[in-house]
């Protein structure tokens, strides 16, 4: 069955490159972000774990954990790890999965026989604090992902978590949000104190409440 929104993240130990992951365990109170690689030595992911530990600190800032995995062993993770820093100018700073078995990959869905039976596809699942996943998308092998997408998405996510508000197509973090329709005009008068502009009766624009 496939992972669903809204489905608990399954549970997992596994070897990485900082010791066994007992998953939901190291997970804690945090969000987590956990991306898939079709296999090391590929220049794409290359790019791709580079470019997440250069955000490092971006994924820090909103208490999220990031892990990502390849279904090759420990050995090759530590040789790529050394490829990785010399051509990307950043050193791993996260866990890498060596999921040799494929137990997680198959726990997640991330192999897909009509693309191949053998690699991984790009996944990216996030993870709120309660286990639960909030978020996942499916990139095909050819393609790198865009890490600033992640991070607006759990900015989003985590705004919406704590109010009732949605956000608008291309939001960004200062931009207005909409305030959800389950709430009447009279408690949006009460629980946005900025204000609204009501364009249509299930429209309406609310600066960002925790701005």
């Amino acid at each position: 069955m496939a992972i669903q929104l809204g489905d608990t993240a399954p549970d997992f130990t596994q070897d990485s490159t900082t010791g066994p992951i007992h998953f939901h365990q190291w997970l804690g109170d945090s969000w987590g972000v956990l991306f898939s690689h079709p296999r090391n030595f590929t220049p794409v992911c290359t790019t791709e774990l580079g470019q997440v530990a250069r955000l490092k600190s971006e994924f820090d800032k909103r208490n999220v954990k990031v892990v990502g995995l390849s279904v090759d062993g420990l050995k090759d993770h530590e040789a790529w790890s050394r490829d990785i820093e010399e051509t990307q100018g950043a050193k791993l700073n996260f866990p890498l999965l060596a999921d040799s078995d494929r137990k997680v990959a198959n726990l997640y869905g991330m192999i897909h026989p009509a693309a191949s039976d053998t690699m991984t596809v790009r996944s990216v699942f996030i993870i709120g604090p309660d286990k639960k996943v909030k978020l996942t998308i499916t990139y095909p092998a050819s393609t790198g992902r865009n890490f600033d997408e992640v991070l607006r998405v759990i900015d989003s996510l985590q705004l919406t978590a704590g109010y009732k508000v949605a956000t608008p197509a291309n939001w960004k973090q200062g931009d207005d949000c909409i305030i959800v329709p389950s709430v009447s005009d009279a408690d949006a008068d009460k629980a946005f104190p900025k204000g609204y502009r009501k364009l249509k009766p299930y429209l309406r624009l609310t600066p960002q409440p925790n701005r």
